[in-house]
């Protein structure tokens, strides 16, 4: 059986046998990015933290009453570890799961899931339409904003940030860095060149 914890092709797969939304998938792709930047951050393994990132909403899209409730009936027989399936279930704490968020990959899931809502939104309204030109200042100014992307949950990113034990700030540029690393497959690369040239 395929190490689904440590093989990104291998969780892919699995991703896309529970996965058709475009959407969602680009939000999986989006979240791994920004999981594997973290983990660096920690000096924790990028290809578990990635493959966490990268599965957290399998359930979604089938389940979409159960989510985060299904994920260990479907990881379990993948023999993916407690570790593994629970840090997944955490994401959904006091949303949609009880399971509560203790470890650090399980506070940064929780954390950055809705962060990333918010900041591809963001991203999305500048004239370059890019992540790499986007700043953390823009996106505070968005944030205070309640009525934008009001969809996301700021209460629920403010609580991780509080376990993190790290100001709002630094977590919303460290998702961005993240996010930067897959601009071009989750649609934020963008043309800053050329907005800058029509903004002259």
């Amino acid at each position: 059986m395929s190490n689904y914890a440590q093989d990104r092709e291998a969780a892919w797969q699995l991703l896309n046998e529970y996965v058709k939304s475009e959407t969602l998938l680009r939000h999986s792709l989006t979240v791994e990015a920004v999981m594997r930047h973290f983990a660096t951050l920690y000096l924790e393994d990028p290809n578990i933290w990635g493959n966490i990132g990268l599965l957290h909403d399998i359930d979604y899209e089938m389940y979409p009453d159960q989510h985060c409730r299904k994920t260990r009936e479907i990881l379990t027989p993948k023999e993916l570890s407690d570790e593994f399936i629970r840090a997944i279930e955490s994401h959904g704490y006091g949303l949609v799961h009880h399971v509560e968020p203790r470890e650090n990959v399980e506070k940064v899931l929780f954390t950055i899931d809705e962060l990333t809502g918010l900041i591809s939104a963001t991203a999305l309204l500048r004239p370059s339409k890019s992540i790499h030109d986007l700043t953390t200042k823009s996106v505070k100014k968005k944030w205070k904003q309640k009525s934008f992307a009001e969809n996301v949950n700021r209460e629920v990113i403010e609580e991780g940030a509080n376990r993190l034990g790290k100001d709002l700030e630094e977590i919303i540029e460290e998702t961005i860095k993240g996010m930067r690393n897959i601009a071009v497959a989750i649609g934020l690369e963008g043309n800053v060149e050329a907005a800058q040239e029509a903004g002259k």
